[in-house]
């Protein structure tokens, strides 16, 4: 794919997301420069098991339901996600706002993936590269330090390899210090009623990235909590317990999107990412009563991640 100018780029996809809005009544939030993004987005693990033409279904089905925001990581699926998402996105790569990760925490590792993962989603940049998962201050120091991960992102969006640079984040003190000491983009975090209530996780990783000015982008909107050991897991591709009533879970869509948030990635089931597009078809923000509610519905609930 020849590489166009990123202006031309950032302007095909919030045209795109727009008229997609129009059409789909999905609605568009800004992440940055213009660029309008669909407020539920697609996770790459969906077709994980997929056989490839059903791939090709499942992604055709969300673009033309008004999805533009598409995230992907090598380890869904030990590079199974890059395999089938990159022929299934091949007809709409210009539309759309294509998001990869990496768990390479050295600047070496890191190029390898970057150049792995583009070459197996079949396109010659990321809208957005991550920092995968960070988890701890060590990862961070690890990232930061000379010959770290941070040197590859860098470079690469100076090459024209990706356009944005951001990070997903599991622990709060980790999301804020590398938000203190790098100059990213956005972040993608939990962004979950239980969470909040209940392990006091989320908000203030929030406010911070608000404060930086650094888009949000929200995981675990349906998360509830963490498999009971032993416990049948019906959701093979879900490490926690998702909500899968439907009323629950579109409440939990509604909170989550209620927040300041760009967009939210649901599960990577393709009936929960389904359940989950219906509710932000249909959203409205929250009222005070029913959050109130709904943090109250969520009491004594472990919640998959504490502050």
């Amino acid at each position: 794919m020849k590489r166009r100018s990123f202006l031309v780029s950032t302007l095909a996809v919030g045209a795109a997301g727009d008229a997609g809005a129009q059409s789909a009544d999905l609605p568009r939030r800004l992440y940055k420069d213009g660029v309008r993004l669909s407020i539920i987005g697609y996770g790459g693990i969906v077709v994980v098991g997929q056989e490839q033409q059903d791939a090709d279904r499942s992604v055709a089905s969300a673009v033309d339901a008004g999805v533009n925001y598409f995230d992907v990581a090598p380890s869904y699926g030990k590079g199974e996600a890059e395999e089938k998402l990159g022929p299934a996105l091949r007809p709409y790569r210009k539309n759309v706002f294509l998001a990869c990760k990496t768990q390479k925490r050295d600047a070496a590792g890191a190029r390898e993936e970057l150049e792995r993962s583009l070459k197996r989603l079949q396109t010659d940049y990321f809208d957005l590269y991550q920092f995968h998962a960070v988890s701890s201050m060590e990862d961070v120091e690890k990232i930061l330090a000379p010959q770290g991960a941070a040197e590859t992102f860098f470079k690469a969006k100076k090459e024209g390899k990706v356009r944005y640079l951001g990070f997903s984040a599991h622990n709060a003190e980790a999301a804020i210090a590398l938000m203190d000491r790098l100059s990213l983009d956005s972040i993608l975090f939990p962004v979950n009623y239980i969470l909040f209530s209940q392990g006091n996780f989320g908000p203030q990783i929030l406010e911070h990235a608000k404060q930086k000015g650094l888009a949000r982008m929200a995981l675990k909107a349906m998360a509830k909590t963490r498999w009971r050991q032993g416990e049948e897991r019906t959701y093979k591709k879900t490490w926690y317990r998702p909500l899968d009533d439907v009323a629950q879970a579109e409440l939990a869509v509604r909170f989550t999107l209620s927040e300041d948030i760009t967009a939210a990635i649901p599960p990577g089931e393709e009936k929960l990412f389904r359940m989950a597009l219906q509710a932000a078809r249909r959203f409205k923000p929250l009222t005070a009563s029913e959050r109130n509610q709904l943090f109250a519905s969520a009491a004594g609930i472990e919640p998959i991640f504490r502050a």
